[in-house]
C-alpha cells in the first residue's frame, strides 16, 4: 500500500475512535442523569399504584415510570446543555493543549445538542403520549386481557393522534406560509415535519417561560424566606410554637374524646393534621435553635443575592433591547459549526461566563417556582410519595417543554452570546425582529412590575407583623378588615 492509503486509513481510524469516545461519554452522561431522575421520581410516586393486587396495572405503571424517567433525564440534559457548552468553551480557551481535556471538543458539544433535540422530539411526540394512553387503556373490547392488549390499543390511539397533529400542523403551515414549497416540505417527516412541530412546541415553551419566570422571580423571595431563619425582628418563633402546640393539643383532645354523637369526625383527616403539626413543630424547634450568625447574616445575604441576580437579569435584558435597536448581530441565530476554544462568548471573559451560567440556572429555577405557583398549574405540584402516575406524566411533559425552551429563551434575552447549535437555531421565528424585540420588552416590563409589587407588599407585611399591627382591630392595608362580630368578641 502507498503512503497516501496509510494516511487515509489512519485518519479514518482516528475518526472512528473519536466517534466511539463521544458515544461512550454521551452514554455515561445520560446514564448519570437517568439514575438521578429515577431516584427523584421514586420518592414522588404513589407506592399504592405499584403494589396493587392486579399485576397488570403495576406492570403498566412501571413501564410508564421508566418512560417518565427517560423524559425527565432529557429535560435535565436540556437544562445543562447551554451551561455545559459555555463552561466547555472557557475551559478549552484557558487550557488549549491540555492532554486530559482532549475529549472535550466541538464535535462532542454539537453531538450533545443534536441528541437533546432528537430525544426531546421523541419524548414529547411519542413517549409521553404513549405513557398516558398506556396507563388509561384497558384493551379492546373482546380482546384478551393483558399488557399486550393495552399495547395494541395504545399504538392505535397514538397513530390516530399522530394523524390528527400532522393534519393540524399542515393546515397551520398553509395558513402561516401559504406557498407550495412549505406545504410540500412537510411530507418529509424527519427533516421538516418534526423540526417544524418542535419549533411550535418550543415557541409555546418560550411563551410559558415569559409568563412563569417573572412570577417565579417575585416568588423566590418568599420561598427563600420560608427555608431560612429570619431575624427576630421579622419572625416570632415563640408565638408560632405556642400556636402550633395549642392547635395540636386541641386536635388530640378531639381524637381522644369524640363526645359529639351527631357530628361525624374524619379520624383519618385528624390524624394527618396532627402529624403535619408535629412536623411543623419539629421544624420550628430547629429554626429556634439556629445560631445568631445563621439568623442575622444568612437571611440578609440570601435576600441580597436574590436581589442582585434579579436586578442583573433585568439590566442585561435592558441592554440587549438597546443592542437590538442598534446592531443586527444581537439577533439570536443558529451556528452549524461548533468552533469552541477560539474566543470567549462573554465580554468579561471567564468571570462573565460564570455569571452567565449562574443567571441561566437562576432563571430556570425561578421559572419552575413560578410555574408551580401559578393558579393554572398549581394542581400539578408533585407531593412526596403521593403523586399519581398521570400527574407524574403531566409534570414530566411540562418540565421538558420548559427546559427544552431554555437555550432559546436565554439566547433571545441576550443572557449569553453563545449561538444555538444544531436544529435549535432553525426556528423560523428567531429571525423575526418584532417578535424578539417585543419578547425582551415584555420580559423586562413584567419582571419589574412583579418585583415592585411583590417586594413592597412583602416588606410592608413583614414590618406590620413584626410590630404586631396585624393583631390590632384597625383596617391595615394588606390584611383583611376584621368583621364587627370578631371585634365585639
Amino acid at each position: 500500500m502507498e503512503a497516501a492509503d496509510y494516511e487515509v486509513l489512519s485518519v479514518r481510524e482516528q475518526l472512528f475512535h473519536e466517534r466511539v469516545r463521544e458515544c461512550i461519554i454521551s452514554t455515561l452522561l445520560f446514564a448519570t442523569l437517568y439514575i438521578l431522575c429515577h431516584i427523584a421520581l421514586t420518592h414522588f410516586k404513589k407506592p399504592a399504584e405499584f403494589t396493587t393486587v392486579d399485576d397488570e396495572d403495576a406492570t403498566v405503571n412501571k413501564i410508564a415510570l421508566e418512560l417518565c424517567t427517560f423524559t425527565l433525564a432529557v429535560a435535565l440534559g436540556a437544562v445543562l446543555l447551554l451551561p455545559f457548552s459555555i463552561i466547555s468553551n472557557e475551559v478549552l480557551l484557558s487550557l488549549p493543549r491540555n492532554y486530559y481535556i482532549q475529549w472535550l471538543n466541538g464535535s462532542l458539544i454539537h453531538g450533545l445538542w443534536n441528541l437533546v433535540f432528537l430525544f426531546s422530539n421523541l419524548s414529547l411526540i411519542f413517549l409521553m403520549p404513549f405513557a398516558y394512553f398506556f396507563t388509561e387503556s384497558e384493551g379492546f373490547a373482546g380482546s384478551r386481557k393483558g399488557v399486550l392488549g393495552r399495547v395494541y390499543e395504545t399504538v392505535v390511539m397514538l397513530m390516530l393522534l399522530t394523524l390528527l397533529v400532522l393534519g393540524m400542523v399542515w393546515v397551520a403551515s398553509a395558513i402561516v406560509d401559504n406557498n407550495k414549497a412549505s406545504r410540500e416540505s412537510l411530507y418529509d417527516f424527519w427533516e421538516y415535519y418534526l423540526p417544524y412541530l418542535y419549533s411550535c412546541i418550543s415557541f409555546l415553551g418560550v411563551l410559558l417561560l415569559l409568563v412563569c419566570t417573572p412570577l417565579g422571580l417575585a416568588r423566590m423571595f418568599s420561598v427563600t424566606g420560608k427555608l431560612l431563619v429570619k431575624p427576630r425582628l421579622l419572625e416570632d418563633l415563640e408565638e408560632q410554637l405556642y400556636c402550633s402546640a395549642f392547635e395540636e393539643a386541641a386536635i388530640t383532645r378531639r381524637i381522644c374524646n369524640p363526645t359529639s354523637c351527631w357530628l361525624h369526625l374524619d379520624m383519618e383527616l385528624l390524624h394527618r393534621q396532627v402529624l403535619a403539626l408535629q412536623t411543623q413543630r419539629v421544624l420550628l424547634e430547629k429554626r429556634r435553635k439556629a445560631s445568631a450568625w445563621q439568623r442575622n447574616l444568612g437571611y440578609p445575604l440570601a435576600m441580597l443575592c436574590l436581589l442582585v441576580l434579579t436586578g442583573l437579569s433585568v439590566l442585561i435584558v435592558a441592554i440587549h433591547i438597546l443592542e437590538l435597536l442598534i446592531d443586527e448581530a444581537a439577533m439570536p441565530r443558529g451556528m452549524q459549526d461548533a468552533s469552541l476554544g477560539q474566543v470567549s462568548f462573554s465580554k468579561l471573559g471567564s468571570f462573565g461566563a460564570v455569571i452567565q451560567v449562574v443567571l441561566i440556572f437562576y432563571l430556570m429555577i425561578s421559572s419552575v417556582v413560578g410555574f408551580y405557583s401559578s393558579p393554572f398549574f398549581r394542581s400539578l405540584r408533585p407531593r412526596w410519595h403521593d403523586t399519581a402516575m398521570t400527574q407524574i406524566i403531566g409534570n414530566c411533559v411540562c418540565l421538558l417543554v420548559l427546559s427544552s425552551a431554555l437555550p432559546v429563551f436565554s439566547r433571545t434575552l441576550g443572557l449569553t452570546d453563545f449561538d444555538l447549535l444544531g436544529d435549535f437555531g432553525r426556528f423560523n421565528w428567531l429571525g423575526n425582529f418584532y417578535i424578539v424585540f417585543l419578547y425582551n420588552a415584555a420580559f423586562a416590563g413584567l419582571t419589574t412590575l412583579c418585583l415592585v409589587k411583590t417586594f413592597t407588599a412583602a416588606v410592608r407585611a413583614e414590618l406590620i407583623r413584626a410590630f404586631g399591627l396585624d393583631r390590632l382591630p384597625l383596617p391595615v392595608s394588606g390584611f383583611p378588615r376584621a368583621s364587627r362580630k370578631t371585634q365585639h368578641q
